[in-house]
């Protein structure tokens, strides 16, 4: 059994590639989204799309047990597919046809500074620290900035930057509500779950849409490889393999490869979508990089020293 353990130990590399490969995934998502958008998805069709082949995927996948233990915890999936399905999605597609690809993956990089205060303010027992409230200062007023570039950027809509803030919130809530269901069920059926009831919220969002894209659309060929690279890539593999990542190397190394997300986003929106960026904008980012990671870093040397 020792030589197993060992060599498992050797191999725990592949999940710190699991993370970065989520991370990535996740970073070239909103470009992937700013291309469908620009040849005339609208917003709601990229979301429910999306996730509709990753349900099907992924119910290939995970079929054996479709409901939840109880009622209870089925309103709670009901729930999670809105807050991190279609309200989250929905929210952060509309926000890419108002401001810049850079901009909302920036500020949806938020959910885990926020998640430590509603944890914070939900259970008393597990209040932050110091630290983190000076990280959420110094990271809020990074959004701060970036919404204030926008506002002066006549081709920019600060509305798109105030969305992006709402999914971050809207992750944040589901990362509270995954609490309770963690203990009772696995990775792949909570995804499926979230998929499905995301799915299915979506619809009714249907009728605000002014106009239907025509379906045949999705028959060119740059419009089916970036919906099934959302899909199939975004979607299935990297909530598949960031779980897999958690569950080896924990949530605490994991998140760290968060910070990472918008600096990938970033990048490739200049070099793919010839976006610019401004003093102002980048000073914003790199407040709210310098915020999320001192929050976590002020943290964790809070708790080193109590020991």
């Amino acid at each position: 059994m020792e030589p197993t353990r060992a060599g498992g130990k050797n191999r725990i590399w592949i999940y710190h590639l699991f993370a970065i490969f989520s991370v990535t995934a996740w970073g070239l998502s909103f470009i992937a989204t700013r291309v469908l958008l620009d040849n005339g998805l609208n917003p709601i069709e990229i979301y429910i799309y999306r996730f509709t082949i990753a349900y099907l995927a992924m119910l290939a996948i995970s079929h054996r047990k479709l409901w939840a233990n109880s009622l209870k915890d089925e309103g709670l999936f009901v729930v999670c597919g809105l807050v991190a399905g279609s309200i989250y999605f929905i929210a952060e597609n509309v926000a890419l046809e108002y401001t810049l690809v850079s901009n909302v993956s920036l500020i949806t990089s938020l959910p885990p500074l926020l998640t430590v205060l509603l944890v914070g303010l939900v259970y008393k027992s597990n209040r932050p620290g110091r630290g983190a409230y000076i990280g959420s200062l110094v990271a809020f007023l990074g959004v701060g900035l970036v919404i204030f570039n926008s506002s002066f950027n006549m081709a920019i809509n600060p509305i798109g930057d105030l969305l992006s803030l709402l999914a971050a919130f809207c992750w944040a809530i589901y990362s509270l509500l995954l609490k309770p269901l963690n203990a009772h069920y696995d990775a792949r059926f909570i995804t499926r779950k979230v998929f499905f009831y995301g799915v299915l919220t979506a619809i009714p969002f249907l009728a605000v849409e002014p106009e239907i894209a025509d379906p045949h659309i999705l028959l060119r060929p740059v419009v089916l490889w970036n919906l099934v690279f959302l899909s199939l890539v975004c979607s299935l593999a990297a909530y598949l393999t960031w779980a897999f990542s958690i569950a080896r190397i924990g949530a605490v190394t994991a998140a760290n490869y968060l910070y990472f997300q918008p600096v990938i986003t970033m990048v490739f929106s200049v070099v793919i979508l010839h976006e610019a960026l401004t003093p102002v904008g980048l000073a914003g980012c790199v407040m709210i990089l310098i915020g999320v990671w001192l929050a976590d870093y002020l943290q964790k040397r809070s708790l080193f020293s109590k020991k």
